[in-house]
């Protein structure tokens, strides 16, 4: 067993006797974020480092140490709300914390069990290895929907590869998440670049933007971030609506995976004649289309942060490649303005999310102009004749290889059409219903050839996810009615 997943089954193990109190993972890996980052800002001040601390005295990780019983549970609330209030990386890490442990002796067992390692002294890589591995596990919990903001490593990788970020260029993700794709894409760099010290300085500082909604996640990204050796006093993450309103600064690069799930109770407006009824409406004289529909949103909203010959990949549901009206506008201008050159059809039982039907799309922003942008869209199919399932069966970075390959990162205007990648002209797609680029050309054995349907357990499987999707789109329709959420059952309620 290797250093990090020694460690992270270590500080895991410990998780489920906080379970008994009623502490969930997401719970957990949030206390995990303050107390590891008061321990690594600690670490900081001693030698070798000599660093003074962002921390004030008396908030910091010693006056955490010293104490025991009621009186370190009173002082570490008191911490958290405390620095709560503070500007930059703390601000964004400790916004909104609250203890979630209620037992005095189990939360000096967990300073206890930070204490008794040298986060520091770690490699950064397996710092980052840990804390991935627990937010991972986290992701596991599908029943409490902690997956909604963990994108299967394997994908994400695959997109940085195929977009290639380069030295000084700005990577944006406006619905960051736990930091995956800054994390890859900052990889990539070291990976594939000597830096010299002023380029390492500016991958640090200066590469990365994101923003989510959700103060949690916004922290569990920064945490992300810092354990990876990303971001300095200042948070390259903050916690906004990115939907609200056009970004000040365009990034080079946008790589990003936007929450599914129902339309919003917000409309973005265009300005245009035919306007929601909603109440809330928020005014993008930069979009396209007036919607509720967030997906398409942040569609248009990727495009308006690119600078002008900036690339994006961005993952969408089915629906966004199909649905009339707004989507419709959407695609349309879409491949007009942007050269709309890749998408990847992703199979299903990737995403925690259960039974998403999602893609990659690939486009690259062009200067105003009357002629269309897009020559040709270079489809891949990786979902007809795939079955891939979270747990028997997991997406693998050798799966996404072939796709990598059709690619052809390094000259993408010369390709070659294989049985799963081909090309569609722009007058094809335009020509289309809709201008959908919802398309299929392979045989689906499973309905040609009884003898090749898939075995039995990869079946259930994707019977329960069907299942489980439909009880959570009966669930949330429920309660947009106003009701009492109804309750979750686990296995272990059942038992």
């Amino acid at each position: 067993m290797t250093e990090e997943s020694t460690i992270v089954q270590r500080l895991w193990n410990y998780c489920n006797v906080l379970r008994d109190d009623g502490v969930s993972y997401g719970d957990y890996v949030e206390q995990l974020t303050y107390l590891l980052f008061l321990k690594m800002a600690h670490e900081q001040t001693l030698p070798p480092y000599s660093k003074p601390s962002a921390i004030p005295p008396g908030l910091d990780w010693p006056s955490l140490t010293e104490k025991d019983g009621n009186d370190l549970e009173a002082h570490y609330r008191k911490v958290l709300e405390t620095l709560g209030k503070g500007p930059g990386m703390l601000g964004v890490i400790f916004r909104k914390s609250q203890s979630k442990i209620q037992s005095p002796a189990k939360l000096r067992r967990l300073v206890e069990l930070i204490n008794g390692e040298t986060w520091l002294g770690l490699d950064v890589d397996v710092k980052g290895a840990i804390y991935e591995g627990l937010l991972e596990k986290n992701a596991e919990d599908v029943k409490g929907g902690a997956g909604q903001y963990f994108t299967p490593r394997p994908l994400i990788r695959a997109i940085v590869e195929a977009v290639r970020p380069r030295p000084g260029e700005t990577i944006g993700d406006p619905a960051c998440g736990t930091g995956g794709f800054f994390l890859a894409a900052h990889g990539y760099l070291e990976k594939n670049y000597k830096l010299d010290r002023d380029q390492q300085l500016s991958l640090k500082t200066d590469t990365f933007r994101g923003s989510d909604i959700v103060d949690s996640v916004a922290r569990l990204c920064a945490m992300n971030l810092y354990l990876h050796g990303i971001g300095g006093e200042e948070s390259p993450i903050v916690v906004a609506d990115s939907l609200l309103q056009e970004e000040s600064e365009k990034v080079d690069i946008v790589l990003t995976n936007p929450p599914f799930g129902k339309k919003s109770s917000v409309t973005i407006s265009n300005g245009g004649a035919k306007e929601s009824r909603q109440a809330e409406t928020y005014s993008r004289q930069d979009f396209w289309a007036t919607t509720s529909n967030k997906q398409l949103n942040f569609l248009q909203h990727v495009r308006t942060m690119l600078k002008t010959n900036g690339r994006a990949a961005i993952v969408v549901p089915d629906n966004v490649l199909f649905e009339g009206g707004a989507g419709e506008t959407v695609r349309r201008n879409l491949l007009q303005s942007c050269d709309v050159h890749t998408l990847l059809r992703l199979p299903t039982g990737v995403f925690y999310a259960q039974g998403v039907k999602a893609n990659v799309l690939f486009f690259d922003r062009r200067p105003a102009g009357e002629m269309p942008w897009t020559e040709k869209l270079w489809i891949y199919d990786l979902r007809t004749n795939k079955h891939f399932t979270l747990k028997t069966n997991p997406l693998k970075e050798a799966d996404l290889q072939d796709f990598v390959r059709c690619y052809n990162p390094e000259t993408r205007h010369d390709r070659t059409e294989t049985e799963r990648f081909h090309a569609f002209s722009y007058e094809e797609l335009v020509k289309r219903d809709k201008a959908s680029l919802d398309i299929f050309w392979l045989k689906d054995e499973s309905l040609e050839d009884s003898e090749n349907l898939p075995e039995p357990k990869v079946l259930a499987a994707e019977i329960v996810e069907s299942l489980e999707t439909a009880l959570q789109e009966f669930r949330a329709i429920y309660e947009e009615l106003g009701e009492r959420p109804l309750i979750h059952h686990s296995e272990e309620d059942c038992a």
